[in-house]
């Protein structure tokens, strides 16, 4: 076996698994949860980088894609939620 043939079969294994991993993101519904897949599919993008030697991509994915997107995801998710109840509180207090 060739070096060749080990690379090529290293890129197809990560390219076939960002792909399942994107449609994982895309078929995931509740936001929260679409986070954590977010966040697991940076890693994998990162995986897939590193197999194509680019050690400085992947090196930025993992900061930006892994921790710093779900985590605004997350933050966002969690805002909206107190806006939310405290409109609803409002609305409440209108009734009574």
């Amino acid at each position: 076996m060739s070096s060749g043939f080990l690379t090529n079969a290293l890129i197809a294994v990560s390219l076939t698994l960002v792909l399942v991993g994107a449609a994982v993101v895309v078929f995931t519904r509740p936001p929260s949860k679409q986070a954590v897949v977010l966040s697991v599919y940076g890693i994998l993008l990162s995986i897939f980088f590193v197999t194509l030697q680019a050690p400085d991509v992947a090196l930025s994915q993992v900061a930006i894609g892994t921790a710093v997107v779900p985590l605004i995801v997350v933050l966002s998710i969690r805002k909206i939620a107190s806006i939310r109840d405290e409109a609803r509180s409002e609305r409440e207090g209108e009734q009574s």
